[in-house]
């Protein structure tokens, strides 16, 4: 599973049982950190998610900002709810722009990318993340 973490929302998505190809679940409107992890637990539960791959929003020059350090928190509060989890920062630079020019290319309208670009980010989020794996890795 993979999140785009946002102020407003957390994309989600998740992969197939090959472990080959991304596919977008939803994209959570926050509403606090305990609500975000009662929506989380569901879909970790649902989906049989072993890996959670958290997007981290570094500096274009590869520096860490303050979104960067809000990203690190919320990985600490995953590993204490999960201490048998994997989970994994991935750089996310561009990943929103990789996922916004996928949605326009699909025709798709302005209104209705707003609403799906962060799980879409996480999709681009979690297949670079799934791409990087070696082959005998892919279990998850």
């Amino acid at each position: 599973m993979a999140l785009d973490l946002g102020t407003k929302t957390i994309g989600v998505a998740v992969s197939d049982a090959t472990a080959m190809i991304a596919r977008g679940v939803e994209t959570i409107r926050r509403k606090g950190i305990k609500n975000d992890f009662i929506r989380l637990e569901e879909i970790i539960t649902q989906e049989e998610v072993d890996t959670i791959v958290v997007g981290y929003p570094k500096n274009m020059n590869g520096s860490i900002g303050e979104r960067a350090q809000v990203s690190e928190v919320f990985v600490e509060t995953i590993k204490a709810s999960y201490p048998k989890m994997k989970v994994v920062l991935w750089d996310e630079r561009l990943s929103t722009v990789a996922a916004e020019k996928i949605l326009i290319s699909a025709d798709m309208r302005r209104e209705k990318r707003k609403k799906i670009i962060d799980m879409m980010a996480a999709v681009v989020i979690l297949q670079n993340y799934l791409d990087s794996l070696p082959k005998k890795e892919k279990d998850i």
